[in-house]
């Protein structure tokens, strides 16, 4: 008989523990694959219900061209106050020039899914399809 071939092993997809990933992603370690989709995917259903003009509650901070530098992310949210302690308005480009894009838009994508009211996302020019 012709030899069987080898079925893929099905993935095991477990439920991402959104607190152990911010935590994760707070020391600038990156979510593994499997995470990253199921980030995005939980990011999607909460944007994809947002209107394009969002009201933002004050008192707020406002935010520019973070640009992937992480630590003066952190720095941010160490003198700003954390999050969901504080409302955050991000203006976009969280992406480029900086060493930790990934880790930069992960951390702020998780923040929004885990804390949707109390930070929002605008896109930049350095979030389109020309630039990345």
């Amino acid at each position: 008989p012709p030899p069987r071939a080898l079925a893929a092993a099905p993935r095991r997809r477990t439920m991402l523990d959104l607190d152990a990933a911010i935590a994760q992603l707070r020391q600038c370690d990156v979510l593994d694959e499997n995470e990253v989709r199921q980030l995005c995917d939980a990011a999607k259903e909460i944007l994809v219900d947002e209107s394009n003009v969002q009201r933002v509650d004050a008192p707020v901070t406002i935010c520019g061209d973070i640009h992937g530098q992480f630590y003066d992310l952190l720095e941010l949210f160490r003198v700003g106050g954390e999050c969901p302690e504080r409302n955050y308005l991000f203006l976009g480009d969280f992406v480029d020039r900086g060493h930790y894009s990934v880790e930069t838009f992960l951390l702020l994508l998780a923040l929004k899914v885990r804390h949707p009211d109390r930070i929002t996302l605008i896109r930049g020019n350095h979030e389109s399809r020309q630039i990345t």
